[in-house]
């Protein structure tokens, strides 16, 4: 009974989120404004229909893992080797300028702030490594419900990808030299990269059996169900992989698009376009419930509370975000559109930031509680600020690049959402 109450509650919170993002898409905002303020509405610090019991169930966070899987398909099938070789290695080079970027911008104006301040000068790397990190749904959200196709939507796809990457790996890596510098039992260095890479390979593996057996299959049916089948064991795969770490800190996301990437270019256009026009309902059905998730934990009372550090952090976040991009996107010659507005559809940032934070706040609690105390203050303020902030301007940066509703009825398939605000 317990069970079907907490299910039932989920239901009714998509049902409802779906209708805020209808009221907000009447007033041109995106969808997701509508999703995030009544994720923080249902959630456990207001009316607390999300509450903890049904956020921390292990049934919701499976098929929350699950559906990440499922959106990472939204990225992963549009990373096809031969268009990819068409852009060449600007993108590469833009996702490492504009992740390095940000690190360095944030690190060095709270290292300065720190050093004055007396407080330790590692936690200004600390928060830089989680300025790092982007979170891919409220831009794909954008690019799914308004339909944008162009310079600046071709670069943030396949960059939504490798920037989770970059930023996972800059993280555990100043984790692990913070962990070594503040306490007697470091880190060991490939435990730290295993979050890292293990998605990626995990995703990689399945998607080339799923490859092979969908090159085999005889009919559209046969080729659906195995790459059902193989998320399935991806995702299993990735559930026994967290069964041994300390912290659940594989991204799910992340195996999605891996394994989406492999089998997307093994088989044909045709193939795959029937595949994503069937899983379409799905993917849309899963951005809801991660922006829900995402959400619903954040105090919307931080952001009364939200103190210096906190505009701070958004401030030179943003800076670094926007002029790393920009610094890559002119060294590679990319178009003038996407120097100057992919920035904007980069900053997007509060899940991953939650999940790096908790991680911080867990190596820094013992040896140093005056530091877990700061950077989780700020950081959480930051996510509620920052999202509303950030969606808006990822949606802007589409608009003023020209990009909105441009995909037209040509690739309805990948961007129109059949159900869900529109998405």
């Amino acid at each position: 009974m317990e069970f079907l109450s907490e299910l039932s509650r989920l239901a009714a919170a998509v049902c409802i989120a779906f209708i805020c993002g209808k009221l907000i898409s009447n007033l041109k905002l995106p969808s997701i404004l509508g999703w995030l303020i009544a994720g923080m509405i249902m959630g456990p610090h207001a009316m607390d229909f999300l509450n903890e019991d049904i956020l921390g169930a292990s049934w919701f966070t499976t098929a929350e893992s699950l559906l990440e899987c499922c959106v990472g398909l939204m990225i992963g099938t549009e990373l096809i080797w031969s268009d990819m070789k068409k852009a060449g290695p600007g993108i590469i080079v833009t996702t490492i300028t504009e992740s390095l970027g940000t690190f360095l911008v944030v690190s060095l104006v709270f290292g300065i702030i720190f050093y004055f301040s007396g407080i330790p000068i590692y936690l200004a790397f600390m928060f830089g490594g989680i300025a790092l990190a982007t979170a891919p749904a409220p831009s794909l959200s954008v690019v799914n419900e308004f339909k944008t196709k162009g310079p600046v939507t071709k670069t943030l796809i396949p960059m939504a990808a490798l920037d989770d990457l970059v930023g996972a790996l800059v993280f555990f890596l100043v984790i692990a030299f913070v962990s070594a510098s503040i306490s007697d039992s470091g880190v060991p260095v490939p435990v730290v990269l295993l979050p890292v890479f293990m998605p990626v390979f995990i995703g990689i593996f399945t998607g080339y059996i799923a490859g092979k057996l969908m090159r085999c299959a005889g009919n559209e049916e046969l080729r659906l169900t195995i790459m059902l089948g193989m998320m399935l064991v991806s995702a299993g795969i990735g559930f026994a992989v967290n069964g041994f770490l300390h912290a659940k800190v594989l991204n799910f996301m992340l195996i999605g698009m891996s394994f989406s990437t492999v089998f997307s270019n093994m088989v044909t256009k045709r193939q795959l376009d029937s595949i994503m026009k069937t899983m379409n309902p799905v993917i849309s059905f899963g951005l809801i419930v991660a922006i829900l998730n995402l959400a619903a934990p954040l105090d919307y009372h931080l952001i009364l509370g939200a103190g210096l550090y906190t505009a701070i952090y958004i401030i030179s976040r943003a800076i670094g975000k926007y002029s790393g991009a920009y610094f890559g996107a002119a060294v590679t010659h990319s178009p003038d559109t996407v120097r100057k507005y992919l920035g904007f559809t980069l900053l997007p940032h509060s899940g991953v930031s939650l999940v790096f934070t908790g991680i911080a706040v867990s190596i820094l609690q013992g040896p140093a509680p005056e530091c877990a105390e700061i950077i989780q203050g700020t950081i959480a303020a930051a996510a509620v600020i920052n999202e509303i902030i950030a969606v808006y301007m990822a949606k802007k940066g589409f608009e003023w690049a020209g990009e909105l509703n441009e995909a037209g009825d040509e690739l309805k398939y990948k961007y129109e959402a059949k159900g869900t605000a529109g998405a």
